[in-house]
């Protein structure tokens, strides 16, 4: 194809300088870029809160993990892959992207010239009496014409990077709203493990509250036949009453908190939970790896897409500088054609129908009442907000994977101390029903063993939840989640 310049648009006859002026190129008023300096530390925080932080040679971290290896479940890896195609949010997020690579082509689009065709007839009928066709005409004078021909509207040459400096920064916009899909889509992943596991999680509640009940209306019944024969009190009695319309009560709560959850990870993926997905039996099936690698360096966080959209932010400011520059100095735009015309349709193109014009026009700014200098100063000042919310950014992103580093560290010494006293309320109610069938001891205390085992077991279960979700938060701020394992297989 036939690369066109602004010369060819231009007649032979063009005054050389102005020929020129459309040759050059411009120079870019835009400041040099320099990525601020995190304000963070460089490693990870320590203390008796945080595991010690080691990796292997070579070994991953958690922005380079796949989703799908990071998840071991099937039926969580089915229903993330759902939501990845039906989510509507995400859905929203790429079309902006898709519309923000538009708004860009559109204004890189004016460091063009705008070159269009056009054809036009022209009939004109004017009195004898107001035309020059002298005495004794009076006849009115018909006239025609044709013309055609290819020119170029206001074309302003950006001597100064004014339209580069705008397309630059529609393009660091662009840029910017890729990054932010790419965190929409992490946020997504994230959120679907976490409805995963809240699912899980309620159902564990449900089976046990559902295992609590009956064995609390039993010891109501043996309660009640022992107080009718004397040998159990009414306050044993009102206090087996209490936990089976305690049980009662979190049995409704559970049911409805498990519905609740399961719509909302239906939301989640776009669609009704599928009724062949395979569903873990609970919290203690393999779900995901075990551990999440978080590198020996806090620098990963500068990788995460919500720190790369607001870097992006500040350069597209960067660029909006030189816009303002700019204004400060000429501009000069063309407008001109080439074609032919003639009286008559058959006179078009014929030897001596040529016709140009060309109108170049410069102008200069002199006194604009303060307007480029204010405009020049709120293009600094937004860079300037830009760079606090890049800093921003990254101080949240270090406290996000800070916190979730804590939790890491602390939550499995939890759990074990949370295992040891439920099996301690476990052995209790087992102890004290053996007492009571002796005769040693009332119902009472078997009662109270059974709630405190039933409280231990429901803390245990959340406990259990909570650690499976920060091992899915620390994924998630550490900038993992955005990749798929046939994805990467595709890149290499």
């Amino acid at each position: 194809m036939k690369t066109l310049t602004l010369s060819a648009f231009l007649p032979r006859h063009a005054p050389p300088l102005a020929l020129a002026a459309a040759l050059l190129g411009g120079c870019s008023l835009i400041p040099d870029y320099e990525r601020p300096a995190a304000p963070i530390p460089a490693a990870w925080p320590q203390g008796e809160a945080y595991r010690a932080v080691s990796a292997a040679p070579g070994q991953a971290t958690a922005d380079a993990l796949a989703w799908d290896e990071f998840f071991l479940d099937p039926g969580l890896r089915q229903l993330i892959d759902i939501a990845l195609r039906n989510n509507r949010d995400l859905r929203i997020a790429t079309l902006n992207v898709a519309a923000a690579e538009a708004q860009f082509r559109a204004q890189h689009g004016t460091l063009y010239p705008d070159v269009g065709a056009s054809g036009a007839a022209s009939y004109q009928q004017v009195p004898a009496d107001l035309t020059n066709a002298g005495p004794g005409r009076t006849q009115p004078i018909t006239s025609r014409r044709w013309s055609a021909g290819v020119g170029l509207t206001a074309y302003e040459l950006d001597l100064f990077g004014r339209l580069r400096s705008l397309s630059q920064s529609a393009f660091e916009s662009y840029l910017g709203l890729e990054e932010t899909r790419r965190a929409a889509q992490i946020s997504l992943v994230a959120a679907v493990a976490q409805g995963y596991l809240t699912v899980l999680a309620d159902r564990e509640l449900l089976e046990l509250t559902r295992r609590t009940l009956e064995s609390q209306e039993t010891s109501l019944r043996l309660t009640r036949a022992a107080a009718a024969g004397g040998t159990e009190t009414a306050l044993t009695l009102q206090q087996a009453q209490s936990a089976v319309e305690t049980a009662r009560a979190n049995l409704a709560l559970y049911t409805r908190q498990l519905a609740q959850a399961e719509n909302a990870l239906a939301e989640l993926i776009g669609q009704p939970l599928p009724p062949d997905l395979p569903v873990a039996k609970g919290l203690d099936a393999p779900l995901m790896l075990a551990d999440v690698p978080a590198g020996l360096s806090s620098e990963v966080l500068l990788r995460r897409p919500d720190v790369l959209a607001a870097e992006r932010g500040l350069r597209a400011a960067n660029a909006n500088i030189g816009a303002a520059r700019a204004a400060f100095f000429p501009s000069i735009t063309l407008t001109g054609d080439f074609g032919t015309s003639g009286a008559a349709l058959s006179r078009l193109f014929q030897p001596g129908s040529g016709a140009w014009s060309f109108l170049p026009q410069i102008s200069i700014p002199i006194f604009t009442g303060g307007i480029n200098e204010a405009t020049l100063d709120y293009a600094r000042l937004q860079k300037q907000v830009e760079i606090a919310n890049y800093e921003k950014a990254i101080q949240g992103a270090f406290r996000e994977a800070a916190d979730a580093l804590a939790a890491r560290g602390t939550y499995d010494s939890q759990l074990r101390a949370q295992r040891g006293l439920t099996a301690s309320f476990a052995e209790s109610y087992r102890l004290s029903e053996l007492r009571f069938r002796s005769g040693v001891d009332n119902y009472l205390t078997t009662l109270v063993s059974q709630r405190d085992l039933y409280g231990a077991q429901q803390n245990l279960i959340t406990l259990r939840q909570a650690r499976l979700a920060n091992l899915v938060t620390l994924y998630k701020v550490l900038g993992g989640g955005w990749q798929q394992r046939g994805m990467q297989t595709a890149q290499r």
